[in-house]
């Protein structure tokens, strides 16, 4: 995730400076929901762009894992738009309790690395080791190294 991070931000960093040119802004607060929601689109059409298109991002071919629509031949636009809404689950419901409970700073970081962490655990509560938003996407990560090749390292 952090890998995949980094390399987001190059896209979000583009997607910004367009942005900012198109609509001639001059400061980050400026038509600040906007650009939320164009930001939101941008990593959609970025995520989708490689699920759809071989099953993996960037990282996740440094990686070595694969995401599949289990009885396809790739993953369709329905799940992989799914995938990515429910992904954001990682973050919203600690997000909404930042808001709500008005946390700021170290409290507000920390609950949002709670409610990572609590997703995180779906995977683990999982017999196959899927993520919730998997799951319910009916996608699955697999990966593409078999055990034959990591005996061999």
């Amino acid at each position: 995730m952090l890998y995949e991070a980094m390399l987001i931000f190059g896209v979000v960093f583009v997607a910004g400076w367009l942005f900012d040119t198109l609509t001639q802004s001059r400061h980050a607060l400026t038509l600040r929901h906007t650009r939320q929601f164009w930001l939101f689109i941008v990593l959609g059409a970025y995520f989708l762009y490689f699920w759809m298109r071989g099953g993996q991002t960037l990282a996740m071919k440094t990686w070595h894992i694969k995401l599949e629509a289990p009885g396809t031949a790739s993953v369709p636009f329905a799940k992989a738009a799914l995938r990515y809404l429910l992904a954001w689950m990682w973050f919203l419901p600690a997000m909404a309790l930042n808001f709500a409970l008005g946390l700021k700073e170290w409290e507000g970081i920390g609950a949002i690395t709670a409610g990572m962490c609590l997703w995180a655990l779906t995977a683990k509560l999982d017999k196959d080791g899927q993520f919730l938003h998997d799951k319910l996407a009916g996608t699955r990560l697999i990966s593409l190294i078999s055990t034959k090749t990591l005996r061999s390292k």
